[in-house]
């Protein structure tokens, strides 16, 4: 399992509706990896969660993720269409 199965997974446990969920990486520089999650805005409340306590959550295990596999630094961004 590679991060972005990973982050998708991650994400899609979350949300109401699985199927609309994006997950796409890109490399800003040689050592940084962006990981680019969209979610409809209906199920953007869910990621966010209460104070920010989910995003921080599936950032800290991204990050987790990425060094246990000896990544790079990681970025996550959350949005919404």
């Amino acid at each position: 399992m590679n991060i972005i199965e990973y982050t998708d997974f991650l994400v899609k446990s979350l949300v109401s509706n699985p199927e609309l969920v994006k997950v796409e990486s890109f490399d800003a520089d040689e050592d940084v990896k962006i990981i680019e999650i969209i979610v409809p805005d209906s199920d953007m409340k869910l990621i966010i969660g209460k104070n920010g306590k989910n995003a921080s959550a599936i950032r800290t295990l991204i990050q987790a993720y990425a060094y246990v596999n000896g990544l790079s630094k990681v970025r996550i961004n959350i949005d919404s269409y």
